[in-house]
């Protein structure tokens, strides 16, 4: 009898009392927690990096068209910056302004004068949509994006021959809206 007690006490003493395994198993959630809350947040961070490069390249094409469109009408109406500047009336500050390069014809030299889309925003863009058979974004086919392009031409101040191009993508994720907001001077490069 003696013999069988001794047995049942080394049995409790080697094994894991009820607390110890609670310890140990809350423990282990929280480190497995810890884990799966920093994978979501790194999940969370690469759709935000992926949307902030989507908008700083469509920022910097609203910048290229306008500077493009300054050089095709200063080229090919030789000194028509006034031209120029008038066809981005519509991109005041207080509206802004967005393009439909779906239309244009690259192959017409005149392009910009004979085909320009240039509309007033008013309060708000239209949202731009992605064309996944061309890989190109526009206003007229593809699904919505989430991304709204404005532009905007200030004039800068003493000077006739200059003007501010701003070119703003804004978006919303999960996390809260966001914008990027690329901007160039532009000049009346011919005398």
């Amino acid at each position: 009898m003696i013999k069988s007690l001794k047995k049942e006490k080394r049995g409790k003493d080697g094994g894991f009392s009820l607390v110890e395994s609670l310890v140990a198993i809350s423990i282990f959630s929280i480190a497995v927690l810890t884990l799966l809350l920093s994978l979501g947040k790194g999940l969370s961070d690469t759709g935000y990096v992926k949307a902030k490069l989507t908008a700083e390249y469509l920022a910097a094409e609203g910048i290229e068209y306008i500077r493009n469109l300054r050089d095709t009408y200063v080229l090919y109406s030789p000194g028509n910056w006034n031209s120029f500047v008038g066809q981005l009336g519509p991109c005041i500050p207080a509206n802004g302004c967005r393009f439909d390069a779906e239309s244009i014809d690259f192959e017409d030299p005149d392009w910009p004068i004979r085909n320009m889309v240039i509309t007033a925003c008013g309060g708000t863009c239209l949202e731009l949509k992605y064309d996944s058979n061309s890989g190109k974004y526009n206003y007229s086919s593809g699904v919505d994006s989430g991304f709204v392009r404005k532009i905007r031409m200030e004039t800068v101040p003493g000077s006739s021959d200059e003007k501010k191009i701003s070119s703003t993508v804004s978006w919303t994720q999960n996390s809260g809206a966001y914008s990027v907001t690329f901007s160039e001077n532009l000049y009346d490069w011919v005398e």
